[in-house]
């Protein structure tokens, strides 16, 4: 279906396809368990020789239909789905890197992986060097060391709205045999597919512009399928070397372009079981059918938005990318030609004490810890969500002090710039 059909089309169509007489859409498959009629038939998948269902743990059938709807948008070979972004996240890195390894990433990212890269995966032996997304390819390169086994970036930065510039990053990632690895929560594969431009492995919180309405936590993997780990098996020796625990199983021989998102379910999905339940892929499933009607709505109310702003006396700085004249304007052109996404970063001439009062005067803007649904909704990153961070630590991941995330909705326009105008004015 990947290859027939635009991405209009997979929203709504990809995954599932019923046969005569079954449900037209998507069932929730709301069992823990499935049912064989021998004993053969279930050992040989508890040893990865046939596929199928057993245990939701591992698989579900809800879930399968809506990951294969996201690698087809992403333009993948597979997917998993998992019980948040931040799961999602530590999968991708933890798939192939294990005690005494090492990756580099970007310093632009969102506070919660910056402290699950920076603080919780240090202390499982796995140690991380942050660059700039704006350094240069020598700079980048000068991070890595002999056991660097991949390279993360964000394709849009939360809340520092920085553009990565997948090209580079993809040129070092596999200049040193690694994959680069890009979370495209923001764009979404609406608006972005990192792929085209050489990344290798894909993750998103679908909690965000995927879901839609705020209703369910959720992440997903993605992998292309262009990563040859075999090329670089002494690097990746969980793919490339027999696994005991299925009998000597190697995932690159058995499975080979599936390899990465088979290791994932099999080992860590079985061992560490973040699952997503079936209900919420559901949920998920009906934000995706609508996603390629909201993503440009998003886009074009935040561009009224941010255009506002820039010609208020109250504002010191506004952030967003497809503004013209924005830093990253030209990158985002390049890999976001229809549009980035819905949020905005800016700052009040009044500084932390006025971000503050200006939250607390909005009406229709709610303040949530949540950012990309369908609402338009209003954070201050330093007091809120990057509050564990030192003023040095919030510079060094792009967020200065006096910054609010403002996640523009799908309402109508005028309304929000109302809201926004009464709140700077009071």
């Amino acid at each position: 279906m990947a290859k027939q059909f635009k991405p209009e089309t997979l929203c709504v169509q990809a995954g599932w396809t019923p046969s005569k007489g079954e449900p037209r859409v998507l069932p929730i498959y709301q069992s823990t368990t499935f049912k064989y009629d021998t004993s053969e038939q279930m050992a040989r998948l508890f040893d990865l020789e046939d596929s199928g269902y057993f245990y939701t743990r591992l698989q579900n059938p809800t879930n399968d239909a809506v990951a294969a709807k996201i690698a087809a948008l992403e333009g993948g070979v597979a997917a998993m789905l998992t019980s948040s972004g931040q799961a999602a996240n530590f999968y991708a890195i933890f798939n192939i890197c294990q005690a005494g390894d090492h990756f580099v990433s970007s310093s632009a990212i969102y506070g919660g992986t910056f402290n699950l890269f920076s603080v919780t995966m240090k202390k499982l032996g796995i140690d991380v060097t942050f660059i700039s997304p704006e350094a240069s390819e020598e700079e980048i390169a000068a991070a890595f060391k002999p056991n660097t086994k991949a390279l993360f970036g964000e394709t849009v930065s939360n809340p520092s709205l920085e553009v990565l510039d997948i090209e580079k990053f993809a040129r070092v990632a596999h200049a040193h045999g690694v994959p680069l690895i890009v979370d495209n929560t923001f764009p979404t594969p609406i608006n972005c597919r990192p792929f085209e431009w050489g990344a290798d492995i894909v993750i998103h919180s679908t909690t965000k512009y995927m879901d839609g309405h705020a209703t369910s936590v959720g992440g997903a993997i993605v992998d292309s399928g262009n990563f040859n780990w075999d090329a670089h098996a002494d690097k990746f020796p969980g793919l490339c070397t027999p696994d005991e625990s299925y009998h000597g199983l190697t995932y690159t021989k058995a499975f080979g372009k599936l390899a990465f998102i088979t290791k994932a379910t099999a080992q860590l999905m079985r061992d560490l079981g973040s699952i997503q339940s079936p209900q919420n892929a559901f949920l998920l499933n009906l934000g995706l059918e609508t996603l390629h009607l909201r993503m440009p709505r998003h886009c074009e109310n935040a561009l009224k938005v941010a255009q506002y702003l820039e010609q208020n006396e109250h504002v010191a700085w506004v952030n967003y990318c497809s503004l013209p004249g924005n830093k990253f304007y030209e990158l985002a052109k390049k890999y976001m030609p229809n549009g980035s996404c819905g949020v905005i970063s800016f700052g009040l001439k009044g500084g932390r004490e006025d971000s503050i009062k200006f939250m607390d005067n909005l009406k229709l803007a709610a303040i949530v810890t949540h950012v990309a649904d369908a609402r338009t909704c209003v954070l201050h990153p330093a007091s809120h969500t990057h509050r564990q961070l030192s003023d040095e630590q919030l510079i060094e991941a792009g967020v200065r002090p006096d910054l609010i995330r403002l996640s523009v909705g799908i309402e109508n326009a005028d309304d929000i710039i109302a809201d926004i105008e009464q709140a700077l004015n009071a």
